[in-house]
């Protein structure tokens, strides 16, 4: 006959295996089953804007995304379209022929694109890219990205080359400017120095030129007034002698 062990350590061993076993029953329900995904989010980015040529015969718009918790599987593309009318639901049937308006077509993994053939001024508008999970019940499966302006211009868009030539042109016309300009102030410069020198010659020659006449004018006037103080003492020399002659011839 076989009895149990019921001493503490055993007791308290078993009760440890019994609460580790409920634990990991709990957590085996509240996790989701081997595959199964939870907490989906997509995350989708297009381009801002594109500027095409009227005479372009198509154009592509580039739409990539990103997914996390997501089901493994391939999700669903959609895009919009708003214009000047009204907004338009493009390639609901999948738009697989080259022969539509339209054409979807997945380039890589988490990229898609959508291609405008037959391009008119009509297809300017706003297309936005939309990805979504069907089998996902969460908000967040269901992403649409932030739009792509897609202008239609009536000129024709320069080529990459072309553009680079008008930039060096005008670099080269910068710097032409420039240096007219650096010229023009160095020419004035030299033109306004030449004019001060000039003047400042031409006042030195007046100032000496009037400090020549000074010296003339002051020599004639001490010439002068020597002339005029020499007179009266010859009149008086004459009236003396007069006198004393007078003196003598009388008896």
């Amino acid at each position: 006959m076989a009895f149990k062990d019921s001493s503490p350590q055993n007791v308290n061993k078993t009760e440890a295996q019994t609460k580790g076993g409920e634990r990991s029953t709990q957590q085996a329900r509240l996790l989701p089953p081997a595959g199964a995904a939870g907490n989906c989010t997509v995350s989708v980015v297009q381009p801002p804007s594109l500027e095409v040529d009227y005479t372009q015969k198509a154009v592509t718009m580039h739409c990539s995304f990103s997914t996390a918790g997501c089901p493994a599987e391939q999700p669903t593309s959609l895009w919009f379209r708003y214009g000047a009318l009204q907004p338009e639901n493009l390639c609901l049937d999948g738009c697989r022929n080259e022969t539509d308006k339209f054409t979807l077509v997945n380039l890589a993994q988490n990229q898609v694109s959508l291609t405008v053939n037959r391009l008119t001024f009509n297809d300017s508008a706003i297309y936005i890219c939309g990805i979504a999970f069907p089998s996902s019940k969460e908000p967040r499966a269901k992403q649409t990205g932030g739009g792509t302006v897609l202008v239609v211009r009536e000129t024709k868009v320069l080529s990459k080359e072309l553009q680079s030539l008008l930039a060096a042109l005008l670099s080269l016309l910068s710097m032409y400017v420039t240096g007219v300009f650096v010229f023009f102030i160095v020419l004035t410069k030299s033109k306004s120095n030449t004019l001060r020198k000039k003047e400042t010659e031409d006042s030195q020659k007046k100032k000496s030129a009037r400090r020549i006449f000074q010296e003339i004018a002051q020599e004639l006037y001490n010439k002068r007034h020597m002339e005029t103080s020499q007179q009266p003492q010859e009149k008086d020399n004459t009236y003396e002698n007069r006198r004393a002659l007078s003196n003598y011839e009388r008896p």
